[in-house]
């Protein structure tokens, strides 16, 4: 008597998942990316405390970065951190096509990173940090330059500052008060 064990459809034996959809695992907005990750060493009474320090960049590849830093006795943890704080601290950042709109200068204590608009197909010319910030942004064509201190947070906290000197021609017209064709002229 196969009737007996279907009901509504259903075999009986097998669990029911009302909140299946609901338990699905959300999408991801943003992707992650661990640029560095460093043991810090404390020195106490009883010898050396280690624990670890990670920096994350976060973006959705289409004009919105962050970055954040976390620090834990494990791994796993402290990237969690990075990715927490990171996601508070994202900005929106100009873009022009795949590319950025001019050229600027980042700095950000003895770091400095210069980033340069490029033709499409060029790619991201970039080295570590700076490159992560930069694809996690969505810019697709770019040269860039760092210039000083090759510290992955100071990297990339100039990088940031110079996609946030960034301005578009939209945003400039709109502070002057004109249109955007009478700032191209």
């Amino acid at each position: 008597m196969q009737s007996e064990n279907v009901r509504d459809g259903r075999d009986s034996k097998r669990p029911s998942n009302k909140n299946f959809k609901e338990r699905k695992k959300e999408e991801k907005l943003y992707d992650e990316k661990v640029v560095s990750i460093g043991r810090v060493t404390k020195v106490v009474k009883g010898g050396r405390r280690f624990s670890f320090a990670a920096l994350v960049v976060v973006g959705d590849r289409n004009g919105n970065v962050g970055f954040g830093t976390g620090k834990a006795s494990e791994v796993p943890d402290a990237i969690k951190k990075g990715i927490e704080d990171a996601k508070k601290n994202i900005v929106r950042v100009p873009l022009n096509g795949t590319t950025v709109p001019h050229d600027a200068l980042g700095r950000f204590g003895a770091a400095k990173v210069y980033i340069r608009p490029a033709v499409e197909g060029t790619g991201i010319i970039a080295g570590g940090p700076v490159r992560a910030v930069l694809e996690l942004a969505g810019v697709q064509d770019v040269l860039s330059k760092s210039l000083g201190s090759n510290t992955p947070i100071n990297m990339v906290r100039a990088t940031m500052a110079g996609l946030l000197s960034m301005r578009n021609v939209d945003t400039v017209a709109k502070t002057r008060g004109l249109t955007s064709e009478e700032v191209v002229k």
